[in-house]
Formats: structure tokens, sequence, C-alpha cells
């Protein structure tokens, strides 16, 4: 080859002559040169797709949706670009988008033009619940937040007792009555967001005497104080002033993450949720490996709207970040996300 140029298939000069003395066999035999490759399991998109370990498919996938009360078209969230507070013709059309996409279910929030001490302005749900319901039927599985602090003048998870703090017990009332209201309205699945002390029992009792048997019980069972929920409170329009550390988890403690899903899956819960997923992946692992029962993982508001901004100044490709983020999720030991970009992220698995 000595004086010769050749030239690999992409017309670039060989490695022969670019790096003479770093061919292999060239001099020495080949000694020493590796017999276990694990770059032969990763050289075309053929074999990379044959040896995948965690495939994500749309019906992995739930969409969160607000509906805002006595809008006549959707209104864009300026904190979560792309994503807006529907109103009900709007939030009836993007369901079945969404279930046209493929995606495995939705989940509703209400958003009420007013709002009192003990939550009970949330009529918008349930009506949002029946629309849906209305509009495709079984073709998806259809839940409810089931929760106080969108409807609350205090923006609490939960009824306040005259010294200002959480009451657990009256709130497990209203969390009941609710339960039963968006169960008489059609929604498959309730989730159970407040991490009140004993609500899954209470609510399953509940639904039970109603006579509301097969309503599924979605537990945030490992629901932390985080950071992460800005943007979600600007989308329903939070009054919440101070924080909910006496009720969501501690960021540190993932042994009390895990006995808190202990204590909800022997209450009745029929799935159990970690929110958020990202920074908490680790503990979505732990819960994956300790439970039976399938295990989500909520893609917070937060979450999404980091990785959008930083899109949106051309510091990442978007869309490989926004399926890594939840291949990430999914790989940690969830069976389903919920995300904001579950219609979109369906289009580009499809």
């Amino acid at each position: 080859m000595s004086g010769t140029l050749r030239r690999t298939t992409a017309g670039a000069p060989s490695l022969e002559k670019l790096c003479p003395g770093m061919v292999p066999g060239s001099g020495g035999g080949g000694g020493g040169f590796p017999s276990v490759r694990p770059r032969r399991l990763r050289q075309s998109p053929a074999m990379r797709r044959l040896v995948s370990e965690i495939r994500l498919h749309p019906a992995d996938l739930v969409l969160p949706m607000f509906v805002k009360e006595g809008l006549d078209e959707a209104r864009p969230i300026a904190s979560l670009p792309g994503v807006v507070q529907h109103s009900r013709d709007s939030l009836r059309k993007a369901a079945a988008e969404a279930v046209e996409a493929g995606i495995g279910g939705l989940m509703l929030f209400g958003v009420p033009t007013e709002r009192d001490h003990c939550g009970t302005t949330d009529e918008v749900l349930n009506t949002a619940i029946a629309d849906v319901i209305a509009e495709v039927g079984s073709d998806t599985v259809v839940m409810s937040d089931l929760c106080l602090d969108e409807f609350t003048d205090h923006g609490h998870c939960g009824v306040l007792a005259a010294d200002g703090t959480v009451d657990n017990d009256a709130t497990l009332l209203r969390y009941a009555e609710m339960a039963v209201a968006q169960a008489d309205a059609g929604a498959h699945v309730l989730g159970l967001s407040g991490m009140m002390d004993g609500q899954v029992g209470v609510v399953r009792a509940a639904l039970d005497a109603a006579g509301h048997t097969n309503a599924v019980i979605l537990a945030y069972a490992a629901k932390f104080a985080s950071g992460f929920y800005g943007p979600f409170r600007d989308a329903v329009e939070s009054q919440l002033q101070g924080d909910r550390k006496t009720y969501q988890q501690d960021p540190a403690n993932a042994a009390e993450a895990l006995r808190e899903v202990a204590l909800d899956v022997a209450e009745g819960a029929d799935i159990i949720m970690v929110k958020p997923a990202l920074p908490y992946l680790d503990v979505l692992r732990q819960v994956a490996d300790a439970v039976d029962v399938p295990v989500a993982a909520y893609q917070v508001s937060g979450e999404y709207a980091m990785v959008e901004a930083a899109a949106a100044n051309g510091w990442i490709n978007r869309e490989q970040v926004m399926l890594e983020t939840l291949l990430g999720a999914r790989r940690a030991g969830a069976d389903f996300v919920l995300t904001y970009w579950a219609t979109e992220a369906a289009g580009l698995l499809d």
C-alpha cells in the first residue's frame, strides 16, 4: 500500500493513510485487540432496534389537559409553550385528536371562575369528564384529578382548620364526595393527588358504597414538595401562598416514599404514581421493584418547560430530548408516563 491512497466508501482517506501504524494487523499481528465488542450491537439502526431493551409506544403516554370554566376558545399558557386552557369545545376536539394518535389516556384538570374555602366549585371538572366521555367513550382511559387545590381560595390541597393548617380528616370527607361525583360523570380512573393520610382507603370505601366498584384509583403515593410545579400552578391559576411541605414529601427521603407507597397499596390503590419524574428516577426504580401494581410517572410542568426553553434558545435538539426524557422514565420503571408532549410524541413514535 506504500505510496497509494486507498479511499473508504464515503470517499474519505483510509485509516492507513491518516494514522500510520494504528491499523489492526499492521505490525503487531493484531495482538491485544478486543474479541468482545459491544459496538457490534450498535452498528446499524436495524441492529439497535432489534436489541432495544425498552420501547416507547403511544399507549405508554397520558396527556394532562386543562379546561377553564367560561372560555369560548382555547387560551395559551405562557409558561407552558404549546399547552392551553381548553374551552369545552376545544377540549373535546383535542381529546379526539389524542385518541386518534393512539395515546393511552387523558388526565383532566378543571379551572373554575370562582373558588371557596372548601373547594366546592369543582363542577367544571365533572362537566369536562362527561364531555370527554361523550366524545371518546372507552376508546381511551379517561382520568380525573381528585384534589382541592384548583378549587380552594387558599390554594391548598385540603380544607383548612381554624389555625391555618390543613385538616387531614375533614379533607377526606371532601375527597369522598368528589370521587363519587367524578365517577358518576364517567371517569375511568381517579387521580388521588392530595397526599392526605388515609385518602385511598376513604375514597375506595366511598366509591364501593356508591356502586362504583370498577372505578380505578391512581394514587399519587410518592408526590414530592418540588420546585418543578410552577407552570402547572399558572395553568390552574393557583391561589397558593406558602408551600405544601406539611403533606407533600421531602425531596431528601426515599424510604419515606416507599412507606407511603406501601400504605396506599394496602388501602386499595390500583396504580401508584411517582411525581415529578426526572429528579426522582431513583425513587421510581425503587417503587417499581417494590410493588406488584402498575406504576406511573408524571413528567411535570417544570420538566416540560425547561426543555422547551432550552430548545427555543437552540441549545438542545427538542424532539430528541423529548423522547429521551420519556424513555428515561420508562427505563426507570414507569409503566406509563403523564406528559404534556403525549400527542406530539405519539406522532413521532408512529
